[in-house]
């Protein structure tokens, strides 16, 4: 959406500026809340330490937020997935057209917190999955809900929890989360990592993402950690 994604960029360039505070009865909409729901039936079974996993759920900067609050996660990137290396930038991508969803790529120890368990939490907290190409206040296919398996196993119990959520009737409406294959993650500009944890009185983060860090230690306090996990203390 081409209005928003223009605000997003004043807004985006008045926290470069340090002024950011000035902007805070800024309102994009109301947050989404989080939905109670049972974990996977069907979870991966591997004794390897580091695995990672690439989840798309609207503004990559809430994603983000939440993962990075998650014990067992060892880094969580923001980026985008679905399109070609070349296109993978913010302006192009905020146009809707390059076939790339925000995303964030979760680096974890399988041995501390499983890819169930952040399935759970990607559909629980971190977003809303039957809304379609949108998410809150942002429209468009790169806000979309979608998940991009590394591997078979990855596709496997992603699929089957779809069908158990649906199954059960989990929500309120019909889960439209895709699995689309994986063609490569990209990073997304430094401006736009640990955005959540930089600048917790940004409107947008203060209406739509801290709700669901909130909610993440709310629904899930033996998988959240107080110290979120950044990129750029390991840059």
């Amino acid at each position: 959406m081409k209005t928003l994604f223009t605000w997003r960029r004043t807004l985006l360039g008045l926290a470069a500026a340090g002024i950011i505070g000035q902007c805070s009865a800024f309102s994009f909409g109301a947050g989404e809340e989080a939905v109670i729901i049972p974990p996977p039936a069907l979870d991966e079974t591997t004794q390897a330490h580091s695995e990672t996993a690439v989840f798309a759920g609207g503004c990559f900067w809430g994603v983000q937020g939440v993962f990075q609050h998650v014990k067992g996660v060892k880094k969580a990137i923001s980026g985008y997935a679905g399109g070609a290396a070349n296109t993978a930038r913010y302006e192009q991508v905020s146009d809707g057209d390059t076939g790339h969803a925000e995303s964030v790529e979760v680096t974890f120890d399988p041995t501390q917190v499983s890819y169930g368990t952040l399935l759970q939490i990607y559909f629980s907290v971190a977003h809303n999955p039957t809304e379609l190409n949108r998410q809150g206040p942002d429209r468009g296919t790169q806000y979309r809900s979608a998940i991009f398996p590394e591997n078979s196993e990855q596709q496997r119990v992603a699929q089957a929890y779809i069908a158990q959520l649906d199954a059960a009737k989990s929500f309120n409406k019909p889960i439209v989360t895709k699995l689309e294959t994986y063609n490569g993650f990209y990073p997304a500009e430094e401006e736009h990592q640990d955005f959540l944890t930089e600048h917790p009185t940004y409107p947008y983060i203060v209406i739509n993402d801290l709700p669901k860090v909130a909610q993440l230690k709310q629904l899930y306090p033996e998988r959240y950690q107080e110290k979120p996990v950044l990129v750029k203390s390991g840059m």
